[in-house]
């Protein structure tokens, strides 16, 4: 059966249990106030994650409206050493999860992948959103990369030490700014040489471009949209969407209700089909080895007809209504997302 096991290319379930006075009891037992918890995601056929190490800011910012849409500013850059202990405290608590809650392990390599897809555990990718808790002389990568992660983003929607995030803007396009530093050219670099993928979700178009001079790697975004049927700016052009298959990479189209409806309210709601079309979109465009999911469970706003982790499968249906076949199917909810693990690390 196609729907089971899926790899899902980002959630940011550690940041809600960070929070939690028993995260191991609330993760191994179920919270319902979140989208990702250990029965669910076994009842969803979810066999692995990226699971999300991110600094929150202290300025959080409201939209503010514009004639035919809105605009979130950039929030200030977050202190280095602060970030630094926030990451380090994030993977302590996974690596305390994997230890204690029963069926869930840390996802290494690709022997772990494999391990978890066959198993029927769920296995996490450690990522960081934004390189914040990277030391701008990369003198912790090594450490981090012994912790577990395997995957780093180098900027959120916001400046760091690296670059800069893009401005999440509707209607707007992804070139809003600066792309990467030195530092930030360095990391990508370092990244490739130790085998850890390099995330462009957040990027400005200007970063995006640089991280595909720079890298040999395929080229990911893990938790994106297509800008052709949502004019927002961290989704991605069709040029955009070009490069990632010529570089063998994928898009992952994240769930979030402002990425995938085409509104301009801030607050609008989107469907089941939203998403859909937007994995359609880009299997057409470049083909289905090209595209994978990328939710942002517990990160964003998701429709009502998703719901949560347990709604994957009938999104996989609504897929086939659309004329996916089983081997489409497996390959969005799994397959490529082996295929660019196993040729990146």
């Amino acid at each position: 059966m196609t729907d089971v096991p899926t790899i899902d290319g980002h959630n940011d379930i550690l940041l809600r249990l960070s929070r939690a006075a028993d995260p191991v009891l609330r993760f191994a037992d179920g919270c319902e106030d979140a989208h990702v918890d250990l029965p669910r995601a076994r009842e969803a056929g979810l066999g692995a994650g990226f699971f999300a190490v991110f600094v929150p800011s202290e300025d959080e910012r409201d939209p503010e409206p514009s004639d035919d849409g809105y605009e979130y500013p950039l929030p200030d850059a977050v202190d280095h050493g602060e970030a630094r202990r926030v990451t380090y405290r994030t993977l302590e608590l996974l690596h305390r999860l994997a230890a204690d809650a029963d069926g869930f392990r840390v996802v290494r390599s690709l022997d772990d992948l494999d391990a978890c897809l066959e198993s029927g555990d769920l296995g996490a990718v450690p990522h960081l959103e934004g390189a914040a808790g990277v030391a701008s002389d990369l003198a912790n990568l090594d450490f981090l990369y012994a912790a577990g992660v395997r995957s780093i983003g180098p900027v959120w929607s916001r400046p760091n030490a690296f670059g800069e995030g893009v401005v999440s803007r509707y209607p707007g396009g992804p070139d809003t700014g600066a792309g990467l530093t030195d530092a930030g050219r360095d990391l990508v670099r370092a990244c490739e040489r130790r085998g850890i993928v390099v995330d462009c979700a957040h990027m400005t178009e200007r970063g995006f471009w640089e991280v595909s001079e720079l890298s040999d790697a395929p080229i990911v975004v893990s938790h994106a949209g297509v800008h052709e049927l949502c004019p927002h700016s961290r989704n991605l052009t069709d040029e955009q969407i070009d490069a990632v298959a010529e570089s063998g990479g994928v898009v992952g189209i994240s769930f979030h209700e402002p990425g995938v409806a085409d509104d301009p309210d801030p607050d609008a709601s989107a469907s089941l089909a939203d998403i859909a079309e937007h994995v359609e979109y880009v299997a057409d465009r470049v083909g289905v080895r090209h595209v994978v999911l990328g939710s942002d469970f517990d990160g964003a706003r998701i429709p009502d007809e998703v719901g949560d982790v347990t709604g994957l499968p009938a999104l996989f249906s609504r897929l086939r209504e659309r004329g996916f076949d089983e081997d489409d199917v497996a390959r969005v909810a799994r397959g490529n997302w082996r295929r660019v693990l196993a040729e990146t690390w």
